[in-house]
This record gives C-alpha cells, structure tokens and sequence, in this order.
C-alpha cells in the first residue's frame, strides 16, 4: 500500500470515528432528564408544563431548526458545520448544569440547535462519503446513539448519588447528574479537528444549488417525512414518560430508570441485525411493517401486564429504533444527491419533530385529565396504527426525482411508446 492510500485509509477510518463519536451526543443529553424530573420539579418549584418543556423544547428546535441546517452546510462546508454542532452540544451542557431555571432551559435550547444541526447534516455527510454503504453507516451510527442515549438515562440516578456521597454543593446533584454527558462532546470535538483542517472550501456552484423547494410537493416526501414524525412521536413521549409511568405503577426510581435505559439501548440493538438485512432486502416495506407491530404490541403490553415491562421496553426499543434507522436510510436512498438528501433531510426533521414536540404535552396532558395512563396509551397505540400504514408508502424503493427528470422520463417512456 502506498503512502497516499494509507493516507486516505487513516482520513476515513478518523471520518468515521468522528461521526460516531458525534452520533453519541446526538441523544444523551435528552435521556437524561426523564429520570431526573421529579428531582428538578421539586428543587425549582416547576410547573408539570415546565417540566414537560424540558424534553419538548429539543424537538421544538430541531424543527425550526432543521431547514436552516441545511443551508448552513452549503454555506459553511458539512465539517465545520458539524464542528459548530458539537460546540453547541458543549456549551448547552455546561448551561444546563449551572443549577439555575434559566441555564437548565437556555442550555436546553442550545443543545437542540447542536443536535438539529448534526441531525439533518449527518445523512448528507454519509452520502457524500460512504454512497455504497449508506445503509451500514446509518446503522452503526444509530447503534452509537443507542449506546450513548442508554448510558445518560440508566446512570442519571447513580450519578445523582454519587454527588450526594460527595457532598458537592456548588450545584444540585441533579446538575451533576446532566453534566456528566459533557465527556461525549468533548472527545467528539477533539477526533473531528482534523476534518477541519482537511476541508474544502465548497465551490461556488454548491453554493448556488437551488433549494429543492419541490420536495414540499412531492408526495413520497410527505410519506416519509410522516413515517419519521409518528415514529419519533412515540419515541419522545416514551422517552419523557416510561420512569413516571413505571414508577406510578410500583416500580423505584432506580429500578425505572435502569428500565428506561433499556428501552433506550433496545433502540440501538436493530443496527446490529440491520446491516446485513438492509443490503439484501430491496422490498422494505415487511420490515417497516414489521416494526410497527412490534410497538405496537409493546405500548398493549404495558397497558394490559406493566409488570413485565423489561420485555415491553425492549420491544418498544427494538421497534421504534429500527424504525428510526430506516427512516434514515431511506432519506438516503431515495434520494439522487446529497444536496437533495440535506433538503429532504431537513423537511422530514422539521415536521417530524414539530409533531414529536407535541407528544410528551399531549400525553402528559390526557395522564393530568383522565388520573390514569390507560387512555394515554391508548392515544399511543392509535398513533402507532397510522405509522404502520405510512410505513408501507414510505419504504418504496423508487427514487424522488425533480420535476424536469419527472417530465424528461415521461417523454421517453410516450417516445417508446410510439415507436
């Protein structure tokens, strides 16, 4: 091997370290907070709409958002916008920790504007970089988000603790519990410097590039951009609600947080099973399907038998995070380009967390009406029926093509036709 192919086999095997280890911040410093609720609602004196913010606000931003990170990539190159992300990851961390009601939701928000830049820029990265193993990227990189999202929430509680057993007293132990994810950004940070250095500036026709407006008209975007929308429905409000849901039925807080961790590493064991399975299935449509049943059965599960909830938990893992990475494959197959990638991208993770936003309220809100969680988890389950149906328009293998490339392949196929 020449000294250039070694070269570009050590820029690769960094490149790939360095979008893992940002997969890993992605969504620990969301997880984390479910187990620690109770412990902030008491010490600031919030409010359960306060509280309920604290994992909504991330989704919120992510949604409005995500179509400006599209445009920040072409203007400023995916690795420093990348970079940028994770500089925000870091800095929100340290305002969330500081103790105080305005850090606590100042760093909240500046994380969800890290994670919705990584979030939409990510898929057009690995299209540029990995196009013929998109499918395989996806997966390991969803399993490191699984990885780093179970760690957050099953140690947030020991963490806790452990401030306790110290006697720190400069901020709550609870603080010290959110701000133990900062080791994530920082390693992240450390392996993406040489992207930097190694960047390109884009050239000015990428600059240029048109804003795919036409993918808001196209109606397998919109299936799509559905299919993810229910699914992190779900996942949200699972994610902001399975320890007070366990608790409320008998569970310890350590005993529901170590659950709630579960659920969260569940959502990375489908990477493993996947990759293999994504190259060889061209139909995905029985897998997608496939999938939503098995949430499905899960949120029946805790309704009908909550003590068994490690085997609904790992169900409703295993389901909604093989759900997740389909969905971020398929913004990468079906699409032409990573230009065209990065829009569809922003679209799908615009509307998908604006209505993920309204899950933890709108089933926090129906558990403060109805006194019990039956009827949330109903609500959940109806939800779950209507991703099931867009799973099946949304895994079609055709490609979204501009309306030009539309009209060209209608003309050829009338001038065959004819002839």
């Amino acid at each position: 091997m020449t000294q250039a192919q070694t070269s570009r086999v050590t820029n690769t095997a960094f490149l790939l370290l360095g979008v893992l280890l940002i997969a890993i911040s992605l969504r620990s410093p969301i997880t984390g907070v479910g187990p620690l609720l109770e412990q902030m609602r008491e010490q600031l004196n919030l409010s359960a709409t306060q509280a309920g913010m604290l994992t909504t606000l991330p989704l919120l931003v992510f949604a409005f958002f995500s179509p400006i990170a599209s445009k920040l990539g072409r203007q400023l190159g995916l690795e420093q916008a990348l970079m940028v992300s994770l500089i925000c990851i870091l800095l929100g961390v340290i305002a969330r920790s500081s103790g105080s009601l305005t850090g606590l939701f100042a760093g909240t928000l500046v994380i969800g504007v890290g994670i919705a830049i990584a979030n939409v820029l990510l898929p057009s990265l690995m299209k540029r970089d990995f196009p013929t193993k998109v499918a395989t990227i996806t997966s390991i990189y969803v399993l490191m988000m699984g990885i780093g999202s179970a760690l957050s929430a099953s140690l947030a509680i020991p963490m806790m603790h452990l401030a306790n057993s110290l006697s720190i007293t400069i901020i709550p132990s609870w603080a010290f519990a959110l701000g133990g994810i900062i080791i994530f950004p920082i390693i992240a940070i450390l392996i993406w410097l040489p992207q930097i250095r190694n960047h390109t500036t884009p050239t000015q026709d990428t600059l240029a590039l048109d804003s795919h407006s036409y993918i808001w008209h196209s109606a397998a975007a919109w299936q799509l951009t559905l299919f993810l929308a229910l699914n992190s429905f779900l996942m949200y409000t699972f994610i902001s609600w399975l320890p007070t849901i366990l608790v409320d039925v008998g569970y310890s807080h350590e005993r529901a947080g170590v659950i709630h961790g579960l659920l969260q590493l569940f959502t990375a064991v489908p990477a493993i099973f996947m990759i293999p399975i994504m190259a060889k299935v061209k139909d995905k449509r029985p897998l997608s399907f496939g999938l939503t049943l098995l949430v499905l059965g899960s949120i029946l599960g805790f309704i009908c038998l909550p003590s068994m909830a490690v085997l609904w938990s790992m169900m409703f893992g295993f389901g909604a995070g093989g759900g997740f990475i389909l969905a971020l494959t398929l913004i990468s197959i079906r699409t032409r380009d990573p230009h065209q990638a990065g829009a569809l991208s922003g679209m799908a993770q615009c509307l998908g967390y604006l209505l993920a936003a309204s899950g933890p309220v709108l089933i926090g809100a129906l558990h403060e009406s109805s006194g019990s969680w039956t009827q949330p988890l109903l609500l959940c389950a109806c939800i779950n029926v209507l991703w099931g149906i867009f799973a099946l328009f949304a895994s079609k293998s055709e490609v979204i093509s501009p309306p030009i490339a539309r009209e060209a392949e209608q003309v050829r196929l009338e001038s065959e036709t004819l002839s």
